[in-house]
């Protein structure tokens, strides 16, 4: 059994970091790398990069909205050719500076609000996929199950790989429980360790409101920012391993 272990990585900026990166690569089989709008800048997309290389760690690019001081959290009613343009932007330069380190950028995961507003509109989700798919078919995307934009990537014929969350909470219909409601954030490792261990043996979760649904999924993410995410991708790591599990990037896990 192939499991993908990611984490966003290199929202940071200049002397600036959320958390420990480094440590992180070495724990990680895939790493979504910011693009320079919610966070990153060129240097430390460049050092992500090489970090990456280092540890054998797949590449994806992880754009979101240009707004630093929200952190990208922060919805801005921006047209679609707008969001696109974005998406785009960020994108191509990532697989820029990948390409300069000899590096292919592998994947593709949205961050926060721009894949919230992404997950609401199935047209944007179109347009967003089928951009992708002009400027690389090969790229694989990350989605939730059942999302608007695992949808529309199989639409636009692009690979999907699957996320479970292991640090946020989910509800009934499969939804990550808003941040800022109590209990969406789960970062007491014991509950951590135990929900990933339901979902690799069972391959379901146990929601919010203790009902337990399928979770269909082949990746497990770890947010960086969540206090405690490098401890907590140790635990990811060791649970996978303890069920036989074999650690893979996302390439791998696909196929």
């Amino acid at each position: 059994m192939k499991i993908d272990l990611n984490s966003d990585m290199g929202e940071g900026f200049g002397p600036y970091s959320l958390c420990d990166d480094e440590a992180m690569m070495k724990v990680v089989s895939s790493a979504n790398i910011a693009c320079g709008f919610h966070g990153g800048d060129p240097e430390t997309m460049a050092r992500m990069l090489r970090l990456a290389k280092a540890n054998g760690v797949g590449i994806g690019a992880h754009p979101g909205l240009p707004d630093r001081a929200g952190f990208g959290r922060r919805e801005i009613p921006y047209s679609a050719d707008e969001l696109r343009q974005q998406m785009l932007y960020q994108l191509g330069a990532l697989k820029a500076i990948a390409a300069s380190e000899g590096q292919r950028v592998a994947h593709f995961s949205f961050h926060a609000a721009m894949g919230n507003m992404v997950n609401r509109d199935p047209k944007l989700a179109d347009l967003m996929m089928d951009a992708i798919r002009a400027v690389d078919p090969e790229l694989i995307i990350f989605a939730m199950p059942g999302s608007e934009i695992e949808s529309a990537a199989k639409r636009a014929s692009l690979k999907t790989l699957l996320l479970f969350v292991a640090d946020r909470a989910y509800d009934a219909q499969g939804r990550l429980v808003a941040r800022g409601l109590p209990g969406a954030l789960v970062k007491d490792e014991a509950a951590v360790r135990a929900r990933v261990r339901q979902f690799l043996v069972e391959r379901t979760v146990t929601t919010i409101d203790d009902v337990t649904i399928a979770m269909p999924a082949k990746s497990i993410l770890v947010h960086s920012d969540t206090p405690g995410s490098l401890e907590l991708a140790r635990i990811v790591r060791s649970e996978i391993e303890a069920v036989g599990g074999t650690l893979a990037p996302a390439s791998e896990v696909v196929g």
